[in-house]
Order: structure tokens, then C-alpha cells, then sequence
């Protein structure tokens, strides 16, 4: 089944929902980086709440998790944009322990629990927004809800599971954001709070063939209005050009040197690992552009 996002209203408008399966998505991108399973349930988790954050933008706008809990996975970061395009990665990718306590990969121990998790949006604007929170705990559907109420003030409840196969590959992915919005009194707020509390774990949903919307009809039963549908996937918008573009930025002294010294150049994109080599032509036409901005040539 193909990974896909709904937006939703329930309860008479009285609450603001967004669920999304991301099981391929995630799948990409661990296939691409190789990635351990603790590592990989990590870096879903936070990939699939920056999916539906970016549902919540619009038109052009995109925004940036960056989450910073000082564990063996270093900083991880998600980009993601209102139409349903996602791309993360985390420093170290190669991080895999025993499982915690509960039975559970321990996410928090490579995410790490002492730092912070911030996110940056890109509205089109001169000034971006930024938000930053402490890392609660670092299982990170408790920090993203950590977030939406101490940041933007939004009482909010953010379930986020990944599966992992033996193989490494991901077997479910998923997630939910649950907003309250103006009207909702405390007999709805306890009715909701038991409910989320009651419920099966997201991934275990997702692994019994959930679609979104029945996780939803899970927590709301059938008192649930949804408002739009649309695709999520991994997508990375680098490509060769804008490789050459930040190379000619570098200017034509530090292009010089590297035709002189190494004869070619190879980047790798760290959201996908996408290589772009650059033979010693291409370096010296990149060095006549760069050369004829710096001398203000037509």
C-alpha cells in the first residue's frame, strides 16, 4: 500500500488531526544510509513528524528539524514541504543497541536526551520562524509534543512508531499529531486522553494493514471529517547543477587549487548519498563562470 497523509477535523471541529503511513518512505532513506535499526527507528520517527509538520505549511514553504540529544547518532535532520516531500539523515547512521526495558528499540539512547530539538520554517518571508524545546525524553514522539505546547502553544498528543525488520528493512511506519483547537472543554480533553492512552501502539497498527484513516476511527471512532489526502515520499531536490553552483561559490582561487591539487572533485549529498564527481573539464568551465562573476563579465 502506498504511503499517503490525511488532515482531518473530529468532534464537531473541536480537535485537528493529521495521520500518515511512511513505511516506504522510510525505507528509502534507510536503504540509502545503510542505517543499523535503533538508528533507523530514530530517524523514521523524526522523518514522519516532519511529514506531517510540513502538511501543516502551505504553497512554497518548508521547514527543518534539527534534533540535537548529544547521543551516538549526532545531530539528526528532516527537511521537509507542504506537498509531502521528505528527506533526513543523522550523522552517524550506524547505531544499533539491545533492546530497552519495555521490549522496544532504544531510541533514546542514540538519540541522546541532553539537548534540543528546534525547527525551523521557511514562510516565504525575510525572517524565518524558529522554534526550540529541551529533549524530554528523547523517544521523540514526547519531545514533538513537548514542542507543539511549550513553542507554538498548542495542546497537542504526537504518536510516531517505526518497525524494523531482521533484515533492516522497515517493516511499518506511521504516525499521528492530534491537536486541540478553541471549544474543546476538559470532558473532551479526558475522553481523548483515554483513548490515546488505551490504544495500540502506531506500528502495530500500521503492521495489521491500518490505513491512516482507521487510525483515526481508532482514536475518534467515527466522528472523524477529513479534509484532504495526499502522497508522502522521500524525495532529496539535489542534483548536479546545484552541486556545481555552490562549487562556483567557492570562487575560482579555491577551483583553481582544486584542479591544480587533485584534479577532479567528488561531493556527496548527506540527505541521500547521491554522489556527483566533477572531472578536471568540468572543474575549469566552473572556473571561467566563477571567474567571470568575480570579474563582473557578461
Amino acid at each position: 500500500m502506498e504511503d499517503y497523509l490525511i488532515k482531518a477535523t473530529a468532534y464537531e471541529g473541536k480537535i485537528r488531526a493529521y495521520a500518515v503511513r511512511t513505511t516506504y518512505m522510510i525505507n528509502e532513506a534507510v536503504r540509502r544510509h545503510q542505517a543499523w535499526p535503533t538508528a533507523s527507528a530514530a530517524l523514521g520517527r523524526a522523518m514522519t513528524a516532519g511529514s506531517m509538520m510540513g502538511a501543516m505549511l502551505k504553497g512554497e514553504d518548508k521547514l527543518t528539524i534539527k534534533i540535537e540529544g548529544r547521543g551516538p547518532m549526532g545531530p539528526i535532520i528532516v527537511d521537509s514541504t507542504s506537498s509531502g516531500e521528505t528527506r533526513g539523515y543523522a550523522h552517524n547512521m550506524q547505531v544499533h543497541f539491545d533492546l530497552n526495558q519495555q521490549g522496544k528499540l532504544d531510541v533514546a539512547r542514540a538519540v541522546g536526551t541532553d539537548g534540543t530539538l528546534s525547527v525551523v520554517k521557511d514562510l516565504g518571508m525575510r525572517e524565518h520562524f524558529t522554534g526550540s524545546v529541551p529533549i524530554v525524553s528523547g523517544e521523540l514522539g514526547e519531545d514533538f509534543t513537548y514542542y507543539f505546547v511549550s513553542s507554538e502553544q498548542i495542546p497537542s498528543s504526537v504518536g510516531l512508531g517505526v518497525l524494523v525488520n531482521p533484515d533492516n528493512s522497515i517493516l511499518a511506519a506511521g504516525g499521528f499529531i492530534i491537536q486541540l483547537l478553541p471549544g474543546a472543554n476538559d470532558e473532551l480533553i479526558d475522553k481523548l486522553e483515554n483513548q490515546i492512552n488505551n490504544m495500540p501502539p502506531v506500528s502495530k497498527l500500521i503492521e495489521k494493514g491500518k490505513s491512516p484513516e482507521e487510525m483515526l476511527h481508532v482514536i475518534f471512532g467515527d466522528d472523524v471529517n477529513i479534509l484532504d489526502r495526499h502522497p508522502v515520499s522521500f524525495s532529496c531536490q539535489c542534483s548536479k547543477e546545484r552541486v556545481a553552483n555552490a562549487l562556483i561559490s567557492l570562487g575560482s582561487e579555491e577551483l583553481q587549487d582544486m584542479i591544480d591539487k587533485d584534479g577532479g572533485a567528488e561531493t556527496q549529498c548527506h540527505f541521500c548519498n547521491e554522489k556527483y564527481h566533477f572531472s578536471a573539464e568540468d572543474l575549469k568551465e566552473l572556473h571561467q563562470q566563477a571567474w567571470n562573476i568575480e570579474n563582473k563579465v557578461q
